[in-house]
């Protein structure tokens, strides 16, 4: 799950965990925040590692999902959570904006897509239908 060092993404975490489910806590500059996270989950029982990956820098989303195939954990569910969201007028909007705006599309596209390979067929299928 990305963004999943806090907030409600720490919380679903959380809760899939208390489940059953071993969660991969993604963080892309809160380490203390994820460490903290897989430590509560662990303390309880259950299974869960953390993983820095910016969603915005492709190498770094293939190297999220490679950790965690490498752990052998089947992965049944990608959270998706991006915080970069900044609220202005109309009127103060920039470039800035925009790219950011940009990178979020961009890092929730390639997320998918990885998350989708891990998935396995049922799922392409399944992502082939929803397209047509």
């Amino acid at each position: 799950m990305t963004g999943a060092s806090k907030g409600i993404r720490r919380s679903n975490c959380q809760a899939l965990a208390a489940e059953g489910a071993a969660v991969v806590v993604n963080y892309a500059s809160s380490k203390e925040g994820a460490d903290r996270v897989v430590a509560e989950i662990a303390g309880k029982g259950g299974k869960a590692v953390a993983v820095q990956a910016d969603l915005a820098k492709p190498a770094d989303v293939t190297r999220l999902f490679a950790e965690t195939k490498k752990g052998v954990w089947a992965p049944g569910y990608f959270g998706e959570q991006r915080g970069i969201y900044e609220f202005a007028l109309l009127e103060a909007i920039t470039e800035e904006h925009f790219t950011a705006l940009q990178l979020e599309c961009a890092g929730r596209i390639a997320g998918a897509r990885e998350a989708l390979k891990l998935f396995g067929p049922e799922a392409e299928a399944s992502s082939t239908l929803a397209q047509e």
